[in-house]
């Protein structure tokens, strides 16, 4: 039997409950750019990838998904268990000792959906683009996506995978940039200010749009469009713009929240603002 389609908003706010819970169990990992980015992973499984739960690593016939952003592991586990990869239970293990859910995905686990490990800033588009070519070389139509941070954007790595990307006509390639101005020591334009990234990646030979990430219905539309661009000899970008903490107020827009974990009272306040929807873990 078929199971029924849910509510994609309902869904975006029990796994933002879901991220806020798995942080504050553990006192330790990123809510902030996870939060930022929930209706980006709700649209990608529950809308716009054709994916398989049952998971092979190879993924022939799918789409790929590749976090490089790999800090942000509470939104993709708490997606991928509510999308069937693994037990919604395990969430509770999150960072803890022997769990397969670390604070950085990572394949020696063998957790369902997890084809390599991140965190290590930078490398995600590069890896992406490899399998986007094994796609090609094996006569796979689908797509591959990538997920990167726009402090990740002060990497050199990304913009020599950019280069090769464009120059190889990587054209089966869909990635984008969580572009909430934040990262772990302050404002991106303090640390080093991007200037115009739209402008870079155009210059370097791709195809950019931008659309609102945290509005789902403009996530679901951008994501379908960025699958019409694609196919025609150039590599796809979007640029999202995010509110880092997105429906937690006292997190919102604040890199202070990239990496710290709520007490017991902050939890209750994130919590009263989330409703329950779909069943907590």
């Amino acid at each position: 039997m078929t199971k029924p389609t849910p509510d994609l908003h309902k869904l975006c706010t029990q796994i933002r409950r879901d991220i806020v819970r798995m942080v504050h169990s553990c006192q330790s990992g990123h809510p902030g750019g996870s939060l930022g980015c929930t209706e980006f992973f709700v649209a990608l499984y529950f809308r716009i990838m054709k994916h398989d739960p049952r998971f092979s690593m190879a993924g022939h016939g799918e789409d790929l998904f590749f976090l490089s952003n790999g800090h942000i592991s509470p939104v993709f586990y708490a997606t991928l268990a509510r999308a069937g990869y693994f037990d919604v239970k395990e969430l509770a293990t999150f960072r803890q000792i022997n769990s397969r859910l670390q604070g950085h995905p990572a394949t020696h686990e063998h957790l369902p959906g997890i084809r390599v490990a991140s965190g290590s800033l930078g490398q995600g588009l590069s890896v992406a683009i490899g399998a986007a070519q094994a796609k090609k070389l094996n006569q796979d139509d689908r797509f591959v996506y990538v997920l990167m941070g726009d402090g990740e954007q002060q990497e050199g790595q990304i913009w020599e995978a950019a280069m090769y990307a464009a120059h190889h006509r990587v054209d089966n390639l869909i990635a984008t940039i969580d572009y909430n101005g934040q990262q772990i020591d302050g404002p991106v334009k303090e640390i080093i200010d991007l200037k115009n990234l739209r402008a870079k990646w155009e210059s370097f030979g791709w195809v950019v749009q931008e659309f609102d990430g945290n509005n789902l219905d403009s996530v679901i539309a951008g994501l379908e469009r960025a699958k019409t661009l694609a196919g025609k000899g150039k590599p796809v970008l979007n640029l999202m713009t995010t509110v880092m903490g997105q429906g937690v107020d006292y997190m919102m827009g604040s890199h202070k929240w990239h990496g710290v974990a709520p007490n017991d009272e902050e939890l209750k306040k994130a919590l009263a603002q989330l409703e329950e929807t779909v069943g907590d873990y």
